[in-house]
């Protein structure tokens, strides 16, 4: 456990460093969304272009991988929309079943894996962010539209599911994917320059990523002054950390036993991405929704607070 701790140890300590300089004022609030489109525009497509790249093209195209993941993913969703619907209403419920259900991969499941298990992890992470950024994104925002005047019906649930796309169409990650992928069927190689140019932005991809979940954090907490029963955020966090990677493994090792072609060092990944922490990038999607903000950002902050002990038990357990 304790060598486990000292390898996710430096991970975190980047996310406090993030926190704890926005917190006190050294990084300006302002200068964030500039952090945010390095990474999300230049830094990790970059980092996911190379992950992608090189991994065969098999493993990008894993059925069972997309199976297994995606039943999981759906039954997550389920389950917290059933549990809280009643209660608060389609859009924040749908909201909350994305932020349990969508792990931060792009910011700390790919740097962090990458470190963990090396480059046998890339394959199955790329074809998880494809489904999380994809179907589970859509999907939620289709179910948060299902109780608002003008969104009824079957045509309000589609022209949702087509915003959502639009939206998914001007992020840069599933491109970076879609290339890497193309790259690594096709046998492309980059000209040496260019090259280099890629490899240093993947570089700076994972500290300033990290550092950046920190800084959103603390900038959400700072500019939030509504009370949240713990009640609304302290369950979902905890399901995202136990309950989803629990499930993962349970349907693992059932689709293993029917003979479905799924590794056991592939699970082994995808039980440590559903151990990972809520993403980030889904409080942007609940303010652009009108959705309760304040729970979303306090599930983000409690699931990556708890996770340098809960995603370090899950590796120890894993490895």
């Amino acid at each position: 456990m304790l060598s486990v701790l000292l390898i996710t140890f430096p991970f975190f300590a980047l996310v406090a460093c993030g926190f704890a300089a926005t917190w006190r004022g050294i990084l300006p609030q302002a200068a964030i969304p500039g952090l945010n489109a390095f990474v999300l525009y230049f830094a990790l497509p970059c980092m996911l272009y190379r992950f992608g790249a090189q991994t065969p093209i098999h493993q990008l195209l894993d059925i069972n991988v997309t199976l297994v993941y995606l039943f999981c993913a759906t039954l997550m969703v389920g389950m917290t929309v059933l549990l809280t619907r009643r209660r608060l209403g389609w859009n924040d419920a749908a909201f909350g079943a994305l932020v349990a259900a969508f792990p931060n991969t792009g910011f700390m499941g790919v740097p962090m894996l990458a470190a963990l298990l090396g480059a046998q992890s890339a394959g199955p992470v790329i074809v998880t962010m494809a489904i999380d950024m994809v179907i589970t994104t859509s999907a939620c925002i289709a179910l948060s539209r299902l109780d608002l005047a003008g969104w009824q019906g079957r045509n309000g649930v589609w022209l949702a599911v087509r915003k959502s796309l639009k939206g998914m169409a001007s992020n840069p990650m599933p491109w970076s994917i879609l290339l890497g992928g193309l790259a690594s069927a096709m046998g492309w190689v980059l000209p040496g320059p260019v090259d280099k140019t890629v490899a240093m932005l993947a570089a700076a991809a994972s500290p300033v990523a990290l550092f950046t979940i920190g800084a959103v954090l603390a900038r959400s907490q700072m500019n939030s002054h509504e009370r949240v029963a713990a009640r609304d955020y302290v369950p979902i966090a905890l399901a995202k950390l136990v309950v989803h990677p629990l499930l993962v493994w349970t349907v693992g090792l059932a689709a293993i036993s029917m003979g479905l072609g799924l590794q056991h060092e592939t699970l082994v990944v995808l039980v440590l991405l559903a151990a990972l922490p809520s993403a980030s990038n889904v409080s942007l999607l609940t303010e652009r929704y009108g959705a309760h903000s304040g729970r979303v950002a306090r599930i983000i902050l409690v699931s990556t607070s708890l996770a340098f002990l809960t995603f370090s038990a899950a590796v120890a357990l894993m490895t």
